[in-house]
């Protein structure tokens, strides 16, 4: 029990007095006047020690701006604003019918790529595919500006009207992706459109140019390797003309076929002259000892010994004296012989020269060989919405992370 000293009034009296009660009104004006906010109590006490539910307002209110908004922001937009782009995949290889990995292809010399000929004739075509020269085929052949025009796109993924020709490329390259296996060489094409069909065409459209531009490839390989060996081949067919007109020439002037026979004709002819006239003599000398030289058969030998001598200064003549004739003649002859027959055989080496090169060209002739068939999608792959939201969250949850932590290290260095 609990006793509380008296007043010296109270006791001397026998009365105690108790205090006057508040009215209900004063008690309520007290409490609201004690509960009210004081600035100047708050800053006294500590940051641990303030109210914590205005805190943690103010967390989930920077939270919710600086995280969840823009993100339900860009949700929205990918949801609502982008239109769905739809992809056709095709895949090709480009190769040579004597392909192997040690040799140069043909492209690849052409070209002057020599380290690794299925990435060379592999990126040859894809640079064609890039290139402003396959937009415009593809504008002339599907009306490319079109397709990108569609009135399923959005604002911000549509081709613009008046885009320039530099723009279109760029917007093209964004829209055509291709990729090289660095180990089988085969070539991905991967085409976007706002609608399916127009993802195949455009990409059926891209391997058919490819395989035209293939053939151009070869064909100006076939003429660059046969170049040489043809205008070899002119010139020896020319010069083959020249000896034989030539020797025709000679043949006809001289009105004889073959002047090394006739020229061995005649030495054969003399050389039988002479040994009538060697006979004859003989046959002279011994009648000259046996009968008168009046009598009729040594007038008559003696006159045929005179005749043969006769013939024969004269064959002599036309052997030695127009030796100049003969002789110059049959080198003439041989000359001009030597030069038909060089011809001809530069003609024939020509001519296998051409043959050689005209297989060597065939066996390195390009071939784009179709792996897989352009596809019909069925199903929107871009833009990759859920990625993309997930993403700016959690960008944006590490920022707000960040920056919640320097304003706590702030704050406490200035309350210490």
């Amino acid at each position: 029990m609990v006793t509380f000293p008296l007043h010296p009034l109270e006791r001397e009296t026998g009365f105690v007095e108790i205090p006057a009660q508040p009215a209900p009104e004063e008690v309520l004006a007290r409490e609201r006047k004690e509960n009210a906010p004081n600035p100047h109590r708050l800053e006294q006490q500590p940051p641990g020690v303030r109210a914590s539910g205005g805190s943690r307002f103010g967390w989930c209110r920077n939270f919710g701006l600086v995280v969840l908004l823009p993100t339900v922001l860009v949700a929205l937009f990918q949801y609502c604003v982008v239109a769905d782009q739809y992809e056709s995949e095709t895949h090709f290889v480009v190769r040579t019918s004597g392909s192997s990995g040690s040799a140069s292809s043909g492209l690849g010399q052409l070209l002057g790529l020599e380290a690794n000929p299925a990435a060379a004739d592999n990126q040859t075509v894809i640079d064609y595919l890039l290139s402003h020269d396959a937009v415009a085929r593809l504008e002339r052949i599907v009306g490319l500006a079109r397709i990108f025009r569609r009135p399923e796109a959005d604002p911000f993924s549509r081709l613009r009207e008046s885009a320039p020709p530099e723009a279109v490329l760029r917007y093209y390259r964004e829209m055509v992706h291709i990729d090289v296996g660095p180990e089988s060489g085969i070539t991905r094409v991967a085409v976007r459109a706002f609608r399916p069909a127009d993802a195949e065409r455009v990409a059926q459209e891209l391997l058919r140019i490819g395989e035209q531009r293939v053939n151009a490839f070869n064909q100006r390989l076939l003429e660059n390797r046969l170049a040489a060996a043809r205008e070899s081949l002119e010139t020896a067919e020319r010069g083959v003309d020249e000896s034989q007109a030539a020797l025709t020439g000679f043949r006809q002037s001289g009105r004889d076929i073959d002047p090394e026979r006739t020229s061995a004709a005649r030495i054969t002819m003399v050389t039988q002259m002479q040994a009538e006239l060697a006979q004859a003599r003989a046959q002279l000398n011994s009648m000259a000892g046996a009968i008168r030289r009046d009598s009729p058969q040594y007038v008559t030998m003696a006159a045929r010994v005179r005749a043969l001598e006769q013939q024969v200064g004269a064959a002599e003549s036309s052997l030695t004296g127009s030796r100049q004739a003969t002789a110059a003649g049959l080198g003439q002859f041989e000359n001009l012989r030597l030069k038909q027959e060089f011809s001809a055989k530069r003609f024939e080496t020509a001519a296998a020269a051409l043959d050689a090169a005209r297989e060597q060209a065939v066996r390195q002739q390009l071939f784009l060989v179709r792996v897989v068939e352009p596809n019909l999608p069925g199903k929107a792959l871009y833009p990759k919405r859920l990625k993309l939201i997930a993403t700016v969250f959690f960008a944006l949850l590490l920022v707000y992370a960040i920056g919640w932590l320097i304003l706590a290290g702030i704050r406490e260095h200035a309350a210490s």
